[in-house]
């Protein structure tokens, strides 16, 4: 119980297929949940997160996750809140990227002890049914009008739906079934698109076996942002969770650039915060906005979460060298990370060069005669050092760790020379 009323407080519980009787049956005994993701892609993205938090809350209240990678649903593709077909993947590309998918979930959940989460692949029980196994021992037991009247396939009715994706939810509704008869599986959690797919599991449980089998779905609601555009998309577009792809900086800093609209709501549903620290937080949201600690502690607890302290570590110290504009105690790499973005300027001759003549060659400056103006005025600094000397020469010995420097013009605009 006290595990529901957490839930609710943070807003967590979007649906339930019978409130009563689960409220009854973690009264009665620790369970085994599930989730799932489809690995469509080789990393999630912080829109898969909130289900799989919810999950390791269920796993720290003594109940026990099972984690699940869909290697072989990948195969076939969710039509949920797809407006058309998708693009089939092969098989080693799915089971690749079920592998990348794997190692970030392991950051999130305990794999050890009474309780500990168990990894699965759908892939290696629906990877060995047979067409007629498939039409006689599961087919039969969800009826066409039932999946007609699914939301994610009367969507798809005018503009078209292939068999194959028409079939996707029977496919789910398999892997409730093989948890609940091989891992005691009561309970699925998913996002609110998943809601068709939970129920036809539990249609599939009901039919195939006794009356006495009992099993619950919930659905998480869908995050959204209160000025109306998606959660978890930038410019750059999705906010992965593969460091490669989206780097801790870039994650660390989605995070502290919440709105204050929008902060106190994500804390509650992505952090372990105790009610206390995010009360706290959220007071201080409305007395001392300027100071934006909420963000600051949203953004840690969710890089030190996905990519670990170090590079939580190494986030703040680039976004506080960027705030100052003191990046020379960063090394070529940190420099990498924080100046992704800016433009950059590449030399094909390596030697010496004056300044004035380097930042017209790489348009920093317009002219020679501004480039005179913006050196003696104070406004160019290289490697976060402010250059005043008009005569003073690019060197080799200038170059961070042999690599490049890194040109600054006024407060906010800089060039990496390579």
């Amino acid at each position: 119980m006290e595990l529901l009323k957490e839930l609710e407080w943070r807003g967590i519980i979007y649906q339930q297929t019978d409130e009563e009787g689960f409220k009854d049956l973690l009264e009665k005994e620790k369970i085994s949940l599930y989730c799932g993701v489809d690995p469509t892609a080789d990393s999630m993205h912080i829109g898969h997160l909130l289900p799989f938090l919810t999950m390791r809350r269920f796993q720290q209240h003594g109940h026990r996750p099972l984690v699940l990678v869909g290697g072989a649903t990948g195969l076939i593709g969710d039509p949920s809140g797809k407006k058309e077909e998708r693009q089939l993947q092969t098989l080693e590309k799915v089971l690749y990227n079920a592998d990348c998918i794997k190692g970030q979930l392991s950051q999130i959940f305990e794999f050890e002890g009474e309780n500990g989460a168990v990894m699965v692949n759908n892939y290696d029980w629906i990877g060995k049914i047979d067409m007629v196994t498939f039409l006689r021992d599961y087919g039969k037991y969800i009826g066409i009008n039932y999946m007609l009247a699914k939301d994610t396939v009367a969507s798809r009715l005018e503009t078209g739906i292939s068999f194959t994706e028409f079939a996707y939810t029977i496919l789910q509704g398999i892997d409730f079934g093989h948890l609940y008869d091989n891992h005691d599986c009561k309970l699925q959690i998913g996002g609110s698109d998943q809601w068709g797919n939970i129920t036809t599991g539990l249609e599939m449980i009901r039919k195939s076996h006794d009356e006495e089998a009992k099993a619950f779905g919930m659905t998480i609601p869908l995050v959204t942002k209160a000025d109306g555009t998606k959660f978890g998309k930038t410019e750059g577009g999705a906010i992965w969770l593969d460091p490669e792809k989206t780097t801790p900086y870039e994650f660390y800093q989605f995070w502290i650039n919440t709105a204050d609209a929008d902060v106190v709501k994500y804390l509650k549903f992505f952090t372990f915060l105790s009610r206390e620290v995010i009360e706290e937080l959220e007071q201080s949201v409305q007395t001392e906005p300027h100071l934006r600690k909420a963000q600051k502690t949203l953004g840690e607890e969710m890089t030190r979460l996905i990519h670990g302290q170090e590079a939580l570590d190494q986030a703040i110290k680039i976004s506080a060298a960027l705030f100052s504009g003191e990046v020379k105690n960063l090394s070529a790499a940190e420099i990498k990370l924080g100046f992704k973005d800016v433009p950059t300027f590449e030399r094909e001759s390596k030697e010496d060069i004056s300044l004035v003549d380097l930042i017209v060659e790489a348009k920093i400056s317009p002219s020679k005669r501004q480039a005179r103006e913006d050196i003696q005025n104070g406004a160019i600094s290289i490697n976060g050092e402010k250059v005043t000397d008009l005569q003073y020469v690019v060197a080799e010995e200038v170059k961070i760790e042999g690599e490049f420097i890194l040109v600054r013009r006024g407060k906010k605009k800089y060039t990496l020379v390579k």
